[in-house]
């Protein structure tokens, strides 16, 4: 795995509902935008929530027409979907199949163990793509992370509706 060819998710574990078409289609939108610019290798943490979605939309872009691309779970623990609904685990277990490598951080949950895979994904790559919301999150702490370490962050967080209004001038 070339660094400079790799790029990393990192996001929340909710997303809300309204957001998710618009999100899926920012996520094809950068992975498109990054395959042109040489990068063929995408490393998620396999949670809940942005991670399968990136990993789904890395899956889906490869099956429509994009085959070089290449999806890697950094996973935290082995079983980390022990205790997920069956649905979950369900999908989980499609995507640990679908990738083309697993690499796991540690063998079993142990305290630090999460920001440990969040440090896996941002040594391994030069670009770093998320979906950040709150502050204070192992998102956050990645996103930081990744931009200590003088990777590119993309954040999809913010949508276009949402964004604040310029403030104006009066005079």
């Amino acid at each position: 795995m070339e660094r400079e060819k790799c790029c990393c998710f990192t996001g929340h574990r909710r997303i809300p509902e309204q957001e998710m078409l618009w999100v899926r289609r920012r996520l094809r939108e950068e992975i498109l935008d990054l395959a042109q610019k040489g990068v063929d290798t995408f490393l998620t943490g396999g949670a809940l929530g942005f991670d399968t979605l990136a990993a789904q939309e890395v899956l889906r872009m490869r099956a429509m027409g994009l085959p070089s691309l290449k999806l890697v779970l950094a996973l935290p623990y082995m079983n980390q979907e022990a205790q997920w609904s069956q649905r979950d685990a369900a999908v989980y277990r499609t995507l640990l199949r679908q990738a083309d490598n697993v690499v796991y951080t540690s063998q079993e949950y142990h305290r630090g163990c999460l920001f440990q895979r969040n440090r896996y994904l941002v040594d391994h790559s030069a670009y770093c793509v998320c979906y950040l919301l709150q502050e204070r999150t192992g998102t956050s702490y990645t996103a930081q992370y990744a931009r200590d370490q003088g990777l590119e962050v993309r954040s999809l967080a913010q949508a276009p509706w949402k964004q604040q209004p310029a403030a104006q001038n009066t005079l």
